[in-house]
């Protein structure tokens, strides 16, 4: 059973909740979204088809739910290694937070307080988990605007809500 961190409007932790329970109720719970790039392409995942909601959709490089037994950062890290193989501690920034809720069906949910993360990672093959992730991409920042425009079908309800701003920080730490 996966404990999950039951969170208040504020972020502030009242409890866990277990995560199907918290995706089935719907309860606010603490996530993370992390974007890896390098230059102007930033890797994005294709979420494995079998996933629970968004399954077969684009989402950034890396996202989850710290554990209610885990300082924030190691299940970051953890969630990495076992999404994408990357065993380093790449250095991430906490770029900004945002609550958002999105109905999949009668039963499923996300309510998340959601934690987005940005990291510099030099563009290379990873060794992803084939349960979780369906492909990655290194996609141009170019690409991906337009696509988030002409298809918004394809990526991640919670994808297209941060991915704008994600891609203004990079623009703005690389100056391209």
């Amino acid at each position: 059973m996966e404990e999950i961190i039951k969170v208040d409007t504020t972020d502030k932790q009242i409890g866990t909740v277990e995560k199907l329970q918290a995706h089935k109720t719907p309860i606010l719970h603490r996530a993370f979204s992390v974007f890896l790039y390098d230059g102007d392409k930033i890797l994005l995942q294709r979420r494995a088809d079998g996933k629970y909601h968004s399954g077969g959709l684009w989402a950034n490089s890396c996202c989850s739910h710290p554990r209610a037994n885990k300082e924030f950062f190691d299940s970051v890290y953890d969630r990495l290694n076992f999404e994408l193989g990357i065993k380093q501690k790449i250095k991430l920034e906490e770029v900004f937070t945002f609550t958002y809720f999105s109905k999949y069906a009668d039963d499923l949910f996300e309510y998340e307080y959601d934690h987005v993360l940005l990291g510099e990672f030099k563009e290379q093959e990873v060794a992803f988990n084939e349960e979780e992730i369906a492909c990655v991409k290194w996609w141009s920042i170019d690409e991906l605007e337009q696509q988030m425009v002409l298809q918004p079908q394809n990526f991640a309800t919670w994808f297209l809500i941060c991915a704008p701003k994600v891609i203004a920080k990079i623009k703005e730490k690389t100056h391209f």
